[in-house]
């Protein structure tokens, strides 16, 4: 039984896996903010007819 985990801590060791992570969560993360932002954008714009609400509503969802 002892074997069998070491040869599979051995076959885990050997994949990249665990260092793709970050850029998974790097796209995920801007793929979030980036639909955040345009959703308060949408609405913003679905409300009111000016230029400059939309703008203030979009910098304000950036901070």
């Amino acid at each position: 039984m002892v074997d069998n985990t070491k040869e599979l801590d051995d076959y885990l060791d050997n994949h990249y896996i665990h260092r793709s992570n970050w850029l998974r969560a790097a796209v995920l993360g801007a793929n979030d903010g980036i639909l955040s932002i345009a959703s308060i954008a949408i609405g913003v714009t679905a409300a009111s007819d000016m230029r400059e609400p939309v703008i203030l509503a979009t910098l304000a969802g950036l901070v």
